[in-house]
């Protein structure tokens, strides 16, 4: 007996360590899940929290940087302001590539003040907002549209379902600053494209999963532009 209980001590340590290990684990997987329920997924958030702050940067570069001098003769010559909005933002799109910041978007009554990219693919929205490459620039005629992740990469569409009608939407571009006033608000299936169809009035849409910790549906909220 006295031979066998010093053998069994470190086997007893070893299976005690295990234990706390095993319970720590748990505790910060529970303590994971119940951040996110409430929240968002935390590591994803601080990745995109760093992306936006470079996001950032780069925006401000962009918005300091002059046009081309073949386009500022250009832009020159348009005398009606339109027209001279629409110049501008045909002459940043044709600058942008996927994953490139192109302007911010800000939702004051639910606290959203992000940087949106040129692109929706998951590698562009792991950084903020991605803007549907295939429908206009603010400036241009249609309808704008903006996609966003509701429990992921910094969550900036989280809370679009509390949106209202007539709550404030600010596209800020380098070339001029947009405001939309929220319309209304549908649940739809992923495959139903004709949300992003043009209209009879320049519009903004803003597209999400839904609900929330599922990609089952997506909910779009409709925005029409305020004329200046």
């Amino acid at each position: 007996m006295t031979a066998t209980a010093p053998r069994r001590a470190p086997v007893r340590r070893a299976l005690r360590a295990l234990s706390t290990v095993m319970i720590v684990a748990g505790v910060i997987l529970l303590a994971d899940a119940g951040v996110t329920l409430i929240w968002q997924e935390p590591v994803s958030a601080v990745y995109a929290r760093i992306q936006q702050d470079r996001l950032g940067d780069r925006l401000e570069r962009l918005e300091q940087a002059p046009l081309a001098p073949a386009e500022q003769r250009a832009l020159e010559t348009i005398p009606d302001p339109r027209r001279r909005l629409a110049f501008r933002a045909r002459a940043l799109e044709r600058r942008l590539e996927a994953g490139d910041p192109m302007g911010r978007i800000v939702m004051p009554s639910i606290g959203i003040s992000e940087v949106f990219v040129e692109g929706t693919d998951p590698g562009d929205l792991r950084t903020g907002p991605g803007h549907y490459p295939q429908t206009p620039l603010p400036g241009e005629r249609g309808t704008v549209a903006i996609a966003g992740h509701r429990t992921t990469y910094g969550a900036p569409f989280r809370d679009v379902d509390k949106l209202d009608r007539g709550d404030r939407i600010e596209l800020r571009m380098p070339y001029g600053r947009f405001t939309y006033r929220v319309d209304r608000t549908r649940i739809v299936e992923p495959t139903e494209t004709s949300v992003i169809d043009r209209v009879d009035h320049d519009r903004l849409v803003l597209s999400a999963c839904h609900p929330l910790f599922s990609a089952a549906q997506r909910i779009i909220v409709f925005a029409r532009q305020e004329q200046p």
